[in-house]
């Protein structure tokens, strides 16, 4: 059963890791430096767990502190977004919320729908970081992730949906082609200059093709140059460095101006997929709720992706 005693101390454990030492937290909360000190030492007495590090110099947080400062601003957060709705007769979206996105995927897809919902709810605040990792948004202290890939088995405290698959072209600029020739069929692309995706660990990502009856089947390249970054495949096939094999969202803007074309449209594939992901936890409160379907909308109106695009072909 809840006790009211696990709240005591709470809020001055955040006030002293916001502002760094007990001083500048008693002035805050209008209390004595003595009496911030022992509120911070019957809490960590409680949880059986030193929260900070001190000396007579610096205060910092320990591994457990961080950790619980994490999950005391979601309750904190949740706390106050309680009261706020319960004075306001709507349910207008308020408070911080925090998402994390891949990074050229966010930054060009899924940003611009952000900053735009965000000018359409002054109440909200979005707090948004790029990172290309899988996150459990719990662990993460995060409402809301998207991924493009990752894992497929989330777990129960998750939220989630498959917004799609991505679309993968072949693609390369007018001046490789002009000076190398344009390949006619896969077996061609053995003679060309291939840019691949290369991995930390030294390891390249395959290519893969279109099969018969919406198979699609990988194949390692042997490549002329490998770059480990979305946006650095495409500035070499600008360049002219070679063919790349790109999401067919990254270089939209580039087949539009011709600084690429596609190439072997017939072997275009499926890539990974895209799922957007929440705290169950949280997905009962307006900013959470309204934003989900917001990206879904948003996401799917771009044009980016088709998730349906694969049954198509698949019937075809």
């Amino acid at each position: 059963m809840f006790s009211s005693e696990r709240l005591k101390g709470i809020d001055v454990f955040v006030c002293v890791a916001e502002f760094g030492s007990f001083t500048a937290a008693a002035q805050k909360m209008n209390l004595t430096a003595s009496a911030i000190s022992k509120g911070v030492a019957r809490l960590e007495k409680r949880l059986g767990a030193q929260l900070f590090r001190r000396t007579t110099r610096t205060l910092s947080l320990t591994d457990a502190g961080v950790a619980f400062l994490r999950t005391c601003k979601g309750v904190l957060a949740d706390l106050e977004e309680a009261e706020l709705s319960l004075q306001s007769e709507n349910t207008e979206p308020r408070g911080r919320v925090r998402l994390d996105l891949p990074g050229a995927f966010g930054r060009t897809q899924v940003l611009p729908i952000l900053l735009q919902f965000a000018k359409d709810h002054p109440l909200l605040m979005p707090h948004i970081s790029f990172s290309d990792g899988f996150i459990d948004p719990l662990q993460e202290g995060a409402d809301i992730v998207l991924r493009i890939g990752g894992a497929h088995d989330w777990p129960e405290t998750v939220g989630h949906r498959l917004l799609g698959r991505e679309w993968h072209i072949l693609c390369a600029s007018p001046d490789y082609l002009a000076r190398h020739g344009t390949p006619l069929s896969e077996h061609d692309l053995e003679q060309h200059q291939c840019i691949a995706y290369g991995w930390v660990d030294g390891s390249i990502h395959p290519w893969s093709y279109a099969g018969e009856q919406g198979a699609t089947h990988r194949r390692q390249v042997d490549p002329h140059l490998v770059v480990g970054n979305g946006e650095g495949l495409r500035m070499a096939a600008v360049a002219g460095c070679g063919i790349a094999q790109l999401p067919s969202w990254l270089v939209e803007q580039q087949l539009k101006e011709g600084t690429l074309v596609e190439v072997l449209a017939q072997l275009a594939s499926d890539g990974m997929e895209i799922h957007l992901a929440w705290s169950k936890s949280r997905e009962a409160l307006p900013k959470v709720r309204v934003l989900v379907d917001a990206l879904v909308v948003g996401l799917r109106e771009l044009g980016a992706y088709d998730p349906e695009r694969s049954e198509r072909r698949a019937d075809s």
